[in-house]
């Protein structure tokens, strides 16, 4: 049964106290941050008259930005800990809505920045030695130059965020509140099908069940094709409209510039899951000999390839296996993690109106957050040490790194959470003997590389070709997207029954809507891998080379901070080389269903 939420055992609740003891504090810097973004206001046009000046400025923005930072943490812990709560929905409406005030106060600055000029910021640094830790955040504002508007068109846009937000939050609400998916009837059962429990469901043992529910998901969604479709149209129109105004020459090299990201790291990546989907179609030629069926449909995909159970795993005794897993990292940072694990960092259990699914978060004077549902199985295990692994990127970074060099881009976030889930799998695989647990972590292993790597990756060229489409005039309607989307799933599931149904799997996939932000999963798991076999071959200088990385935070570009890693991601051999262990898993996997 799932517990309300005073039921639940402090122990195993994270201190979200140490952010705001109460409400009345958290209303102090709310008003705190209002009076500073009136006079953050008063310095446009002024911030590059002088280097104390801008020295000011900054050190304000820093100020009132660190205290926003807590107040929207704070807000969205407290309304994550039970969504039922209308007091906590509207502290976290509130912080959004002074968020946006923050960035529309401050948009002046880039184009500020820019106007001064490369010569004059350098100079300005040479006078004010306060200034000399911002270098890489002017050149990265410096660096985009030819793609900034004005003070007056930025201003505009920033303040129309919740406008063209407007096709994802439609899309979001349509398919979170409005589209129910009802009940199917199997044997004496009536089950409930929900978008949180779908892919659950395609993992039962009864195939008829799992056709049941597939059809009715997919035929359910048929309904609403044209809402949908218009709103990826709308989106993706959004999307190229923007990269038009700002000088590119696509949406896709507007949003990789963002960070930096060479375009040949995103071809690199699909080329290479393109020449290897036969590794793809092998897995699913090993569920089809485990499942014992004659042709594998689509609601067999997400079968796992370990028969039992779970093996069950208690929250204590998976916090000891990530400990020990991690301890190729150095027992400094083996230390830190064990000490994260026993200081209110974690909300582990289910309590009923929680936040469904896990995720880390936190500011730069917060702890580093995590929040789980953890339901005492292997997948909740991983999902732990990939949340840990976040969380550790963000305690050494905030350790090493200033403020404005704090955070990190997703680009590198996924790869410091992978490399604690490859550990773990290494860990359990060297030392558990029980053969139906080892299946389970290889099963795992695998599930994880798929979805992670091709799946991603195939989402990643739907993204591409859905934008040149509408970036060489062509519509997309309902009928044209299922076909893309067919046709790539046909490449990557040759072997797989490919029916109408699956056609329409784009209109239940979120991530459409984040503008080309899926291929950054692929590229973190094939960097991940790529240093922890770096690692455990010893190679010197790894571990040292990694955890630089990570408390590098964004004091470089992504990629700069990955080769100093030793994973040059322009090239193609990281993907090469996560094909090579993608398929060595697949070795042994065949080998223990023999």
């Amino acid at each position: 049964m799932v517990r309300e939420r005073n039921e639940v055992d402090g122990k195993y609740k994270w201190d979200v106290e140490s952010i705001y003891n109460n409400t009345e504090e958290w209303e102090k810097d709310f008003e705190k941050v209002k009076e500073d973004i009136i006079k953050l206001n008063e310095f446009e046009g002024e911030i590059c008259n002088s280097p104390e000046s801008l020295i000011e400025f900054l050190e304000l923005r820093e100020d009132a930005n660190r205290r926003l930072e807590k107040l929207s943490r704070y807000a969205r812990m407290k309304y994550d800990e039970d969504t039922r709560v209308q007091d906590f929905q509207a502290l976290k409406s509130r912080a959004s809505s002074l968020g946006t005030r923050f960035s529309s106060a401050t948009s002046f600055v880039v184009p500020e920045i820019q106007e001064a000029g490369r010569e004059k910021i350098e100079n300005f640094m040479g006078e004010e030695k306060q200034l000399a830790k911002y270098e890489q955040y002017f050149d990265d504002i410096l660096r985009r130059e030819k793609h900034t508007r004005s003070k007056e068109v930025e201003n505009v846009l920033s303040s129309l965020g919740d406008v063209l937000s407007g096709s994802s939050n439609t899309y979001s609400i349509l398919t979170n509140a409005d589209i129910e998916f009802g009940q199917i009837e199997h044997g004496d059962e009536s089950i409930e099908i929900t978008k949180s429990n779908f892919t659950t469901l395609l993992q039962d043992k009864d195939r008829e069940k799992r056709r049941k529910v597939y059809k009715r998901v997919y035929d359910r969604l048929h309904e609403f094709r044209n809402t949908i479709s218009t709103t990826m149209e709308t989106q993706v129109k959004k999307d190229v409209k923007l990269a038009e105004n700002r000088n590119y020459d696509s949406a896709r090299e507007r949003s990789l510039n963002d960070s930096n990201i060479p375009i040949e790291v995103y071809d690199n990546l699909v080329d290479v899951a393109s020449q290897n989907a036969d590794l793809v179609q092998r897995h699913a030629e090993l569920k089809k000999k485990v499942l014992e069926v004659d042709e594998m449909k689509m609601h067999d995909i997400y079968m796992p390839l370990a028969e039992s159970e779970s093996p069950e795993i208690e929250y204590e005794d998976a916090k000891e296996h990530v400990i020990e897993a991690v301890k190729p990292l150095g027992e400094e940072y083996q230390e830190k993690l064990r000490e994260g694990l026993e200081s209110g960092w974690i909300d582990v259990y289910e309590n009923k109106g929680k936040r469904s699914g896990a995720y880390s978060g936190g500011a730069y004077d917060t702890k580093p957050f995590i929040l789980l549902n953890y339901q005492n199985d292997v997948s909740s295990m991983f999902t732990l040490a990939h949340e840990l692994g976040h969380s550790m990127h963000s305690k050494l970074a905030k350790e090493s790194q200033p403020y404005i060099y704090s955070g990190y881009e997703i680009f590198v976030a996924e790869v410091a959470s992978t490399v604690n889930e490859a550990l773990l799998a290494r860990h359990l695989l060297n030392n558990v003997e029980d053969e139906e647990f080892r299946k389970h972590v290889l099963s795992h292993f695998l599930e994880n590389f798929r979805s992670t790597f091709f799946r991603q990756t195939m989402f990643a060229e739907f993204e591409q070709e859905i934008h040149e489409k509408v970036e060489n005039g062509e519509a997309l309607t309902a009928e044209e997207l299922n076909e893309v989307y067919g046709e790539l799933k046909s490449k990557y599931y040759s072997n797989v029954g490919i029916d109408e149904r699956i056609k329409r799997e784009w209109m239940r996939i979120p991530h459409f809507y984040y503008n080309f932000y899926v291929f950054q999963y692929s590229t973190g798991i094939s960097s991940a891998l790529d240093i922890v076999s770096r690692i455990m071959n010893g190679e010197e200088g790894a571990v040292e080379d990694y955890l630089e990385m990570l408390g590098s935070g964004s004091s470089d570009y992504p990629v700069e901070l990955l080769k100093g890693s030793g994973v040059d991601l322009t090239t193609k051999e990281p993907f090469e080389k996560a094909m090579d262990r993608y398929e060595k898993r697949l070795d042994q996997m065949e080998e223990l269903v023999q």
